[in-house]
């Protein structure tokens, strides 16, 4: 059975409600956005042009879809709200031995807000009821890192320059 994230809400103290919908074809501008807030520090480096940078970042959005609908093609595909405006994307999988973060991303000027932290509560209450292990990979030098490991993921593998972490609902004791 398809873990349901969209069918609840999540308040934020003095931030809002947190709510999920389905991406959608007039989302594809937003989502690049979103995409490029994470390579945004590396295409500085590069000298590019802003036409130069957008041509790069759509080809490279692309393939991380393609990558994800072969790999994952039943996972859902969520925007993120917050008090009914964009602020983010999930993409989640889940699957028989787990549920799979395949991707969070929150926009730079909502990070630090806790719609994050509240978000991955939210999944860990998830799995924990569906009884699976919540899993992501996060690479080793990206600050979302910290966010897992206080929220009691442990390290359970290494690709390259990205780390599996792992939340298992047996193993830990789940404070909502």
């Amino acid at each position: 059975m398809m873990m349901e994230i969209g069918e609840k809400t999540i308040e934020i103290e003095s931030r809002g409600v947190v709510s999920f919908r389905a991406v959608r074809p007039e989302d594809e501008a937003f989502l690049l956005e979103v995409y490029g807030s994470t390579r945004a520090e590396e295409l500085a480096l590069t000298g590019w042009d802003p036409e130069q940078r957008d041509a790069f970042l759509k080809m490279q959005l692309d393939a991380q879809h393609v990558h994800y609908r072969g790999q994952y093609p039943s996972a859902q595909y969520i925007v993120v709200l917050l008090d009914g405006s964009r602020v983010g994307r999930l993409y989640i999988a889940d699957r028989d031995s787990e549920i799979r973060i395949l991707d969070v991303t929150i926009l730079p000027e909502y990070r630090g807000a806790g719609i994050g932290t509240a978000l991955v509560r939210h999944l860990m209450a998830l799995s924990s009821a569906a009884g699976k292990p919540l899993t992501i990979y996060v690479e080793t030098f990206n600050r979302s890192l910290g966010l897992f490991e206080r929220l009691g993921f442990v390290r359970s593998g290494e690709n390259g320059y990205s780390l599996l972490l792992q939340w298992n609902p047996q193993a830990a004791a789940y404070v909502t």
